[in-house]
């Protein structure tokens, strides 16, 4: 398939281009107009596929359910909002129920059924801070044991890539560096870790933060803490929510511009409750609810427990309500977290021998097609 545009994201510019695609790959980048076309998609933007690494789960299906067919609707249905890969997530919850969740999702991946790919787990908790728990069930937050981790890698086939925890309870970061060094990407969050406690963290090999403001201790000038560390730590991935609820839009300015182009990283923190009717649904076995601003809350309160973001909306808010440039944010979405996940070999950017994950956009951010490994999906 020949694949044309007047404005195709390459190098970090817009290329009137096309693009040959077979068999999953991107088997040629070729100026406009060279060969015959299948697809001209006019002046819309050709990007890269979007890749989020925080998806608990969309339309009535959360991760830690364990059932297949719900975790393949998911995959099928989220390429409309422009994702092409992403990282199903757990929450906080007992042993039995997450060796469940990470055996479900292992399973699934090696159906390699046609959708968003999945590339791995996103295993949030259980090794967090009560003080910063959110919506993550405390009756199941456990002190870091690399034994028990181990039984969860396993019962995951190995996919789990990345993990939030909350360093300063992981005595002499033992876990930290275990994960690290078996190549799991370890992110700091659900934590109250001081600034100095945070850069230990990094130090021990902590690359990453998780839902940037937060879910963490707060910054202030005679005490940075994990959130001054997100901001000053220029070289270590930080995540954003970016509804409008979670985080305003002055605050995700301010993170995107303090850590640059490459290590931001937009998430949905979607749950269960994307794309459902309004109305109850469970966490972790707690009670939510979807208020009128479309995020997740635990019931009855006003504790913020998730989102409903559908991700092309999330790009959207970057560059309109953020205010961000346009590299900045569409870096955020695909070729930094690509990079975190050591995966930038074959996604994350539009070239020669990279998978062919690509999202046709209007002006308007509609989406107008997207491919996952060459195959339409819309």
């Amino acid at each position: 398939m020949i694949i044309q545009s007047k404005r195709v994201w390459i190098a970090s510019q817009f290329v009137a281009a096309q693009l040959e695609v077979y068999n999953g790959k991107i088997l040629g980048v070729y100026p406009y107009q060279t060969k015959k076309v299948d697809t001209d998609v006019g002046n819309d933007r050709i990007l890269p596929g979007f890749i989020d690494v925080h998806v608990h789960g969309a339309y009535g299906f959360d991760t830690n359910d364990a059932y297949p067919e719900g975790l393949i609707k998911v995959l099928r249905g989220i390429p409309s909002e422009g994702i092409t890969s992403f990282l199903p997530t757990t929450v906080t919850q007992s042993e039995e129920v997450l060796t469940k969740a990470l055996k479900n999702v292992a399973d699934v991946a090696k159906l390699k059924p046609e959708g968003a790919e999945i590339l791995g787990v996103h295993f949030e908790g259980p090794y967090l801070n009560v003080e910063y728990k959110g919506a993550q069930p405390q009756e199941h937050i456990v002190k870091p044991d690399i034994d028990q981790f181990k039984r969860y890698q396993q019962a995951a086939g190995g996919m789990i890539k990345l993990i939030t925890i909350a360093v300063e309870k992981d005595e002499d970061h033992q876990l930290t560096r275990y994960m690290s060094s078996h190549g799991v990407i370890v992110s700091m969050g659900h934590s109250g870790a001081t600034y100095d406690q945070a850069i230990m963290g990094i130090a021990n090999g902590a690359m990453s933060m998780t839902h940037v403001f937060n879910g963490m201790s707060r910054f202030s000038h005679r005490e940075p803490a994990l959130t001054g560390a997100a901001l000053r730590t220029r070289d270590v991935y930080g995540e954003i929510i970016t509804d409008g609820n979670h985080v305003h839009w002055a605050a995700v300015n301010t993170l995107m511009m303090a850590k640059g182009k490459d290590h931001n990283i937009m998430i949905t923190d979607a749950l269960c409750t994307k794309g459902c009717d309004p109305g109850e649904f469970e966490l972790g076995g707690h009670r939510i609810e979807i208020k009128d601003n479309g995020s997740a809350y635990l019931y009855g309160t006003d504790t913020l427990a998730g989102s409903t973001l559908r991700y092309i909306d999330g790009f959207r808010n970057l560059i309109e309500k953020a205010e961000v440039p346009f590299e900045y944010a569409i870096n955020a979405c695909t070729l930094n977290p690509a990079r975190m996940l050591r995966v930038d070999d074959r996604k994350g950017r539009i070239a020669a021998g990279y998978d062919a994950d690509i999202i046709v956009l209007s002006d308007d951010y509609e989406v107008k097609q997207t491919y996952c490994l060459g195959k339409a999906m819309l």
